[in-house]
């Protein structure tokens, strides 16, 4: 695989050799995607695949959160499309004509940032290249996790297959033969605000030129590390220029929310059976009468796991009592999660444009209309649309969690369920499920923190000359974060749920999605009541919300 992708490298330069460098490549030349972001009926996730079918080729678009997150937990990325190679290729040529006619391209002839006023001497060749990589990996901090910085290297050369970099087809080769070798840089934690991920990207040039040092993706890993590739005149900020890394992040928590926010239909449905509560809150004529559709859909995968159709008359509930409303977190559930999976589908559409970007500045390439060689400066690094979709996932998770803890506090309380207090033993004072409560607040409170928006913040850099900042990165970098403390919110519930119906003696029905996953989770999930540690059961409770998801969204 090593051998072929090089090949097709040396193939595309060939190719563009002889082409000559005066007409455009039609974007039409590299072939339409073969998949792209998995969607769902309106107001659901669509299948958040953790292992989607593989692309035939990498080629600068198409790619999605799902394919980022395979890649990124270790299956191996496929190779780059000669055409997407071809092209690549063919920007070069645009650059180094640009750089034999003396033209002044930030980056390339001039310093960077603050020192963009300052001219690159000729006789200097690739030495300023190698300093500006050099003087750029200064980011501080633990390393990441190489799922992170794997994520990080499939959008780069994504993007560089995009075409816009000036940069040689070896260098997404290069990047991909890494991925394949399960190695990875080391990367430090901090080091960007949402305007270029300038130090992790330099981390990446450094290994690649070999001036850097590749880690291993696993201990027991053995593959070859991949051939140190020249530095040449040029590449440096041109591999620089992206925000791959918080893209990169991006999809992941994308692409994790996903998968949670399908899981909790389904637990969220356990629970209400565990309660006998009302479905009148989830009829479809309640939802008719104010028809926001992501709110209709929750309600209508609600309806679809519990086996109910259109609305009845009910019986009261099993319990004895006489509710006529049930408490918020069982009702309100549509109205809180219905916007979040709305909000998710957003960052999958902006995610969806971003990661299958060419936005390096300044962009490299031929004038449609003259045949010359341009480079275009300009601000498409500034991922505003991409912090703002983050910042808004985040609220509308940090909702439909409250009402995942509201749950499972209910869950503890006799009146609901006509059982024990904290669904206890028959034991003298047993605390049963108690400290469940308390666990879920703490993760609670961690996804409150995370949520407050990215987009409050400010900074001014490079002497003025930056004077904003979108703040993507810690946007990126809190969602991850903060899907973690979700996952463990609902695998409380979960736990809780299941313990409830149980006690009850009432399982859901088996021909129903719902009574599948009690089936499921009651394999799994230690039946003894008795007073005992309960975070095994959180554990094992989080781990099947990933079967969940596909429950929910089939």
């Amino acid at each position: 695989m090593l051998k072929r992708t090089a090949d097709a490298a040396e193939a595309a330069t060939a190719l563009a050799d002889a082409g000559g460098g005066d007409t455009a490549l039609a974007h039409e030349s590299v072939p339409p995607p073969l998949t792209g972001p998995g969607a769902g009926e309106s107001g659901t996730p669509g299948p958040a695949r953790s292992d989607p079918p593989p692309a035939a080729a990498l080629r600068g678009q198409g790619l999605d959160a799902a394919t980022v997150a395979s890649i990124a937990d270790g299956a191996p990325p496929p190779p780059p499309h000669p055409a997407a190679l071809e092209a690549m290729e063919h920007t070069r040529r645009a650059a180094r004509r640009l750089a034999a006619e003396g033209a002044r391209v930030y980056g390339r002839s001039t310093g960077v940032g603050a020192h963009r006023g300052l001219a690159v001497e000729e006789s200097d060749g690739a030495g300023h290249d190698l300093r500006l990589l050099l003087s750029h990996a200064g980011g501080v901090g633990a390393p990441l996790p190489a799922r992170e910085v794997r994520a990080m290297m499939l959008v780069r050369a994504n993007q560089l297959l995009a075409g816009g970099s000036g940069l040689g087809p070896e260098i997404a080769v290069a990047v991909t033969d890494a991925l394949r070798a399960e190695v990875h840089p080391r990367i430090p934690e901090y080091g960007a605000v949402g305007t270029g991920d300038l130090t992790a990207l330099a981390e990446l040039g450094l290994a690649l030129f070999g001036h850097g040092t590749w880690i291993r993706d696993r201990a027991d890993a053995g593959n070859p590390l991949p051939a140190s590739l020249p530095v040449r005149r040029g590449d440096a900020l041109a591999l620089l220029s992206s925000n791959a890394l918080t893209l990169g992040q991006s999809a992941l928590a994308c692409h994790d929310l996903g998968v949670l926010l399908s899981a909790a239909h389904v637990v969220a449905s356990l629970s209400l059976l565990a309660v006998d509560a009302s479905t009148e809150p989830y009829a479809p004529e309640v939802h008719a009468a104010h028809p926001h559709p992501a709110i209709q859909g929750a309600a209508a995968r609600v309806r679809e796991l519990l086996g109910t159709g259109a609305s009845r008359d009910e019986a009261p509930p099993a319990s004895g009592t006489s509710r006529v409303q049930d408490p918020y977190g069982f009702r309100c559930f549509p109205q809180a999660h219905g916007p979040a999976t709305e909000a998710w589908e957003d960052l999958e559409r902006v995610l969806s444009i971003d990661l299958n970007s060419a936005t390096e500045n300044p962009l490299i390439g031929w004038d449609a209309a003259t045949g010359t060689p341009v480079a275009r400066h300009h601000g498409g690094f500034f991922t505003a649309p991409l912090t703002l979709a983050l910042d808004r996932l985040g609220l509308a998770v940090l909702g439909t969690a409250r009402l995942s803890a509201a749950r499972l506090s209910g869950l503890g309380r006799p009146e609901l369920t006509g059982l024990r207090s904290y669904l206890a033993d028959t034991s003298s004072a047993g605390s049963g499920m108690m400290i469940l409560e308390y666990s879920a607040a703490s993760a609670l409170a961690e996804i409150h923190a995370c949520a407050t928006p990215a987009a409050l913040g400010h900074v001014v850099l490079s002497q003025g000359m930056e004077e904003a900042a979108t703040f993507a990165t810690q946007a990126a970098r809190t969602s991850l974060r903060l899907a973690q403390a979700y996952r463990l919110v609902l695998g409380c519930e979960l736990v809780a749920a299941v313990r409830a119906l149980r006690l009850r003696g009432s399982a859901p029905r088996a021909e129903t999605a719902a009574g599948r996953a009690y089936a499921r989770a009651a394999a799994e999930l230690d039946p003894e009541m008795r007073d005992r540690p309960l975070t095994g059961d959180v554990t094992t409770a989080a781990a099947l919300l990933d079967e969940f998801a596909g429950l929910a969204t089939h």
